[in-house]
């Protein structure tokens, strides 16, 4: 087990090294970071179409009469399960297009395929580096909501953020463990990175399609929607259910992607 858990994590900070020192991936944080902190200043600030003038207008118009708006949990809904989901959609599969496909690419491949390192300890040290990498970039996201909830009255219970995060966190995982898999099957990380958009859009439609089929058949393909699980998470739901699924998702991708490895090797044997 130590010996696995070593492998792991050499693998881990060799993807990790390659992240830090790629250009192309501080240009995808800095545009991810400008688009989110626009969007977040937007949905907040807005003199017409911000959640403080929404708040301030109801109070003005409407006063006593007006339901109560839960603002926190209105900009999480918003800004976590609207804005950065879908920028999520987009920026996710650009880090994973470069896991596998880089090293087909470089030849490399072969020299990972045959050391004595397990093809799922490299999956498993590929993925934990592009999810690191993904959770720096959503860091300044958890100052942004700081900022927002500690004016909120009443106090925002932390169970609420922390959930949205972990939804956001467990989603991102499930996307970059099933773009590992498409980048493993090529060496053009550009066909990595659309093939992995084209999946992960199917993946997210599911629960349209599940909601306009009757029975169990819309039953289940609602259940395998990653929007689904995702939105029961970011609001503030412990749903065992959702938890497996990622999970199953996340270990999904790790085999395949294992199994493509193997079946490179045999090829080339």
């Amino acid at each position: 087990m130590q010996v696995i858990l070593a492998n792991i994590m050499a693998i881990y900070r060799r993807e990790l090294q390659s992240y830090f020192a790629s250009p192309l991936a501080y240009a995808i944080a800095s545009v991810f970071w400008i688009i989110s902190g626009l969007f977040f200043v937007y949905i907040l600030l807005d003199p017409q179409q911000g959640l403080i003038a929404q708040v301030a207008f109801r109070d003005q118009q409407l006063a006593a009469n007006a339901p109560p708006i839960d603002l926190p949990y209105t900009f999480q809904q918003l800004f976590l399960g609207n804005i950065m989901s879908s920028l999520a959609l987009f920026v996710l599969p650009m880090l994973s297009m470069g896991l596998y496909a880089e090293e087909r690419k470089r030849g490399t491949l072969e020299l990972l395929a045959t050391s004595p390192i397990t093809n799922w300890s490299v999956a498993v040290g590929k993925l934990l580096g592009a999810l690191t990498f993904f959770i720096f970039m959503i860091s300044p996201l958890w100052l942004y909501q700081a900022i927002a909830f500690s004016s909120s009255t009443p106090p925002v219970q932390p169970i609420m953020p922390l959930m949205g995060f972990l939804a956001l966190i467990l989603l991102a995982a499930s996307i970059l463990s099933l773009g590992m898999f498409i980048s493993s099957l090529t060496d053009s990380t550009l066909l990595a990175a659309v093939f992995t958009f084209v999946l992960i859009m199917s993946l997210w439609i599911l629960d349209l399609i599940g909601k306009s089929i009757s029975g169990p058949v819309g039953a289940a393909l609602t259940h395998l929607s990653l929007l689904t699980h995702f939105s029961t998470l970011l609001q503030g739901i412990v749903d065992s259910s959702s938890l497996i699924l990622f999970a199953s998702y996340i270990i999904l991708g790790i085999f395949l992607t294992a199994q493509s490895v193997d079946t490179f090797r045999f090829q080339r044997s």
